[in-house]
């Protein structure tokens, strides 16, 4: 089923986090309908860097490829900023949909950008946004790769005139709207008083951000479509790595983490090493 498809279903799509292959097969097999590819993520686990716009379109794209490969599920991708300018967004749907994406998330701050949940933030003008908008929608082969526009406007100009750039942005052809980083309940709860029903409305849960965290029923009672945990995943394995880390110090081996990892056979297990070879087998064999 396409992106397109599932969000016209009433129930809340909810899209993990993932950064790699691994992370993409592993949520996958949990029963996730969506993943999203966050650039964050990878700029996190790639880089061993912050999320401050250093990420490039080359090695978003690669991710991204080599997530399709690994995995069918539809894929939202993080396109930052469209990394530059009109032309420059047009060349990023290009990249992203030839190599798999379902959905380019792209947003309203200046280039270099900044995570949407860091303070000093700046903003282009609504309308070239609006123009970055159009300019994707045309470059895109098909109408169903779908762009979500972000507008990260509430930390910069306020909520009202986030609104503004919302109606603005899904004039523009906005396929699905991302008002980032409301910094309470009732701003979460008034986005979709403007714009429920009009376009699907995503919402962004990050651990320790500015928006408090709600969960996937809650966030469909009161009129979301998607709800993303871009990075928690990589949260999540950064603090089992550095515990990890320093039990292999303290101790000079494994064995007292042994129960919190999978060993040789487990992790092969997951990642279907048998069932590879297998395959690569009966090609060998063929006459």
């Amino acid at each position: 089923m396409s992106l397109a498809t599932r969000l016209k279903a009433p129930e809340i799509l909810v899209a993990p986090g993932v950064y790699d292959g691994l992370t993409a097969a592993i949520a996958a097999e949990a029963g996730f309908e969506a993943l999203y590819l966050s650039g964050a993520a990878v700029a996190y686990t790639r880089l061993g860097r912050p999320d401050i716009g250093l990420t490039s379109v080359t090695e978003m794209t690669d991710t991204m490829a080599l997530i399709r490969d690994r995995v069918d599920l539809p894929v939202i991708v993080d396109a930052d900023t469209g990394f530059g300018n009109a032309l420059n967004a047009q060349r990023t749907m290009r990249f992203y949909e030839r190599a798999g994406a379902s959905a380019l998330q792209v947003e309203d701050q200046t280039f270099p950008k900044r995570c949407g949940h860091l303070s000093d933030k700046s903003l282009i003008p609504m309308g070239e946004m609006v123009g970055k908008i159009a300019a994707m929608a045309d470059a895109r082969a098909s109408a169903e790769t779908l762009i979500i526009a972000r507008t990260d406007a509430i930390a910069v100009e306020g909520f009202t005139a986030a609104l503004e750039r919302a109606h603005a942005y899904v004039e523009a052809g906005a396929d699905v709207l991302f008002i980032e980083a409301p910094r309470s309940g009732d701003e979460l709860r008034e986005v979709p008083k403007h714009f429920a029903g009009r376009v699907p409305l995503l919402a962004n849960m990050v651990e320790g951000g500015a928006t408090p965290l709600q969960g996937a029923s809650d966030l469909e009672e009161i009129g979301y479509s998607i709800v993303i945990f871009p990075g928690g995943i990589v949260r999540a394995l950064a603090k089992t790595a550095g515990d990890y880390y320093a039990s292999l110090k303290a101790h000079g081996s494994n064995r007292p983490f042994s129960d919190r990892m999978f060993d040789f056979n487990g992790l092969n297990d997951r990642i279907g090493t048998r069932d590879m070879l297998a395959l690569g087998q009966s090609y060998e064999d063929k006459k």
